[in-house]
Order: C-alpha cells, then sequence, then structure tokens
C-alpha cells in the first residue's frame, strides 16, 4: 500500500513537472491588432531574446496562401515561401527581426506571427492585421440645388455631419467590390445665412468641405415660365377690361354689301313686249273709232275714201 501511494505521488510530480516544462517551452503573448492604411507601411515587432537561434514569422492572409519568412541563425540563411516581395525585414535579420510590409492592400488582411526559438523554448507573438481605407470625400449640388456629401471607403464606413445641422439620415450603400458609399443630403429649413458645411469623420481622415449651391437651372427657367405665364394672364385681363370700359365690341352686325343688278338683252325684250302690245291695241281701237266717225259725217250714198 505505501508503495503505491508513493507511486501515485512520483506520477503526480512528473506530470506537473513536464506541464511546467511545456509551459516554459511554448511561450506565446497576446493577440496584438495591428489598423495600417491602405497604401502605406507598417512594421510589427518580434520578441528579442538572447541567444536565439531562430526566427519566423508565419503570415495567414484572410485570402491566399501561408506564407513563411523564416532565418536561421546558426546558419545566418533566410528562407521565403509564398511571401510577396513587400514583405520583408525591416532591417538586416541578424539584427532586427521586425517584418515591414510596404503598400499594405486589402488582401494583407489577416494573421501575423512571429515564432521565436532559443534555448529556453519557443516564444509567439500574434498580430491581426486591418487594413484601413480613407474615404473618397465628395460634395456637390443635386438637380434641385441641394448640397449632397457622399463619403465612399472599404471598413469601417464614414461617419457626415452637416452645419448648420441637417435634418437628413445618411443612407449608406455596400458594392460589389466591398466598398460602402454613405451618402447625405443636406435639408434644413433655414441656413440662417450660413453656407452649409459637410465633415466627413472616419479612423483615417476627418474632413470638412463647404459649397453654396444655388437653384438649378431647371428651376430657373420653370421659374421664369411661371412668371411669363402670369405677365401674359395679367396682360390680357387689363386688354379685355379696357375694351369694355370704352364700349367696344369685339362682335359687330355687318350691312351686307350692295349688289348691282344686272340686266341681259332677254330682260330687256321682257320688259318692252308687254308695252308694245299695249300700244297696237290702242292702235286699233283709234283706228275703228275714226272709221266709225268719218262714216257719220259723210252723205247717205257716198262712200269714204281709202
Amino acid at each position: 500500500m505505501k508503495a503505491g501511494a508513493d507511486m501515485e505521488i512520483a506520477g503526480k510530480a512528473v506530470c506537473v513537472f513536464m506541464l511546467l516544462t511545456v509551459t516554459k517551452l511554448r511561450r506565446t503573448e497576446g493577440n496584438n491588432s495591428v489598423l495600417a492604411k491602405l497604401g502605406h507601411s507598417t512594421v510589427m515587432t518580434c520578441p528579442s531574446d538572447k541567444n536565439i537561434t531562430m526566427v519566423t514569422w508565419k503570415i495567414s492572409p484572410k485570402t491566399g496562401n501561408l506564407c513563411i519568412l523564416a532565418y536561421r541563425i546558426d546558419l545566418n540563411k533566410t528562407e521565403r515561401t509564398n511571401c510577396s516581395d513587400r514583405m520583408n525585414w525591416r532591417s538586416r535579420p541578424d539584427r532586427d527581426w521586425a517584418l515591414n510590409i510596404d503598400q499594405v492592400r486589402m488582401a494583407d488582411e489577416g494573421n501575423y506571427t512571429c515564432e521565436v526559438v532559443n534555448e529556453d523554448g519557443n516564444f509567439h507573438c500574434s498580430y491581426h492585421l486591418t487594413v484601413l481605407v480613407s474615404p473618397r470625400m465628395a460634395l456637390y449640388c443635386d438637380d434641385h440645388g441641394n448640397p449632397v456629401c457622399e463619403a465612399e471607403t472599404v471598413k469601417p464606413s464614414a461617419e457626415i455631419s452637416w452645419v448648420p445641422e441637417s435634418n437628413s439620415t445618411p443612407s449608406a450603400d455596400s458594392h460589389d467590390n466591398g466598398t460602402v458609399t454613405v451618402l447625405s443630403r443636406f435639408a434644413a429649413s433655414s441656413t440662417n445665412g450660413k453656407t452649409p458645411t459637410c465633415t466627413v469623420s472616419h479612423a483615417t481622415l476627418n474632413e470638412t468641405k463647404s459649397i453654396a449651391c444655388s437653384s438649378s437651372p431647371r428651376d430657373l427657367i420653370l421659374c421664369i415660365a411661371i412668371i411669363l405665364g402670369f405677365l401674359i394672364f395679367i396682360t390680357f385681363v387689363a386688354v379685355i377690361h379696357y375694351f369694355k370700359l370704352h364700349g367696344y365690341r369685339f362682335c359687330h352686325k355687318t350691312k351686307p354689301p350692295d349688289i348691282i343688278p344686272t340686266y341681259s338683252s332677254q330682260d330687256d325684250t321682257m320688259e318692252v313686249e308687254p308695252y308694245t302690245t299695249y300700244v297696237q291695241r290702242e292702235n286699233v281701237i283709234y283706228n275703228s273709232v275714226s272709221d266709225l266717225t268719218m262714216r257719220q259725217n259723210l252723205p247717205q250714198g257716198g262712200s269714204p275714201a281709202t
């Protein structure tokens, strides 16, 4: 029984020793967050201990293959596997084990781990790289003469504010290329004579622009058309009132034109024929009366001369 108890105690001691040994040989620092601007350079450091025999950077991007950048101090030899030329040692690897990334791209986002090996064990330092994209700011006037502010970025999305304060709510539109456009249209009841100013706030940018918008050509043309139509209407009403005031009538009863009668020779003949007939009848009657008178005045037995 005593021997069994001693063996159990010895086993536990061995387990504790092995656990402490593993803990000593493999020590990992916490995961650090690194923010880098798109197109800029960034540096990640590695623990610097004595008697280091090997340094290895292991890069696991969100897209792409695993990249390994290693340096063997005992052999003074470097190795590269699937690593971009933009990723390299900040200085000579025998002096500085920091990793430098030139012209950071969106594809560089991911996890970066530096592993240092010495006589005391392995030491790890991990980073998570996040690429920030500065928003592209645009301020312009829309077709109705209202100021519009836009901010296009990848992440995080930008925030837009107005001075004077606007009643509009910004809208975000996501695109297939991963960018997000935040748009805000200035809408305020009164500006109190102040020029609308747009401010874009972002982790990589804090920019302010102002713009004064005038009425759009379309609105100006519409306004001119309304004014001209109103003036034409007023003029028309004034003319009508003037003519009514002076007793002028727009409609008059016109006298039909004089028609000169035309006569033909046939009409003259028709008018002369009744008169001729009348004269002939008068002559017959006159002759008859004359003959009768002459017979009464002649002596008996005589005859009128022919």
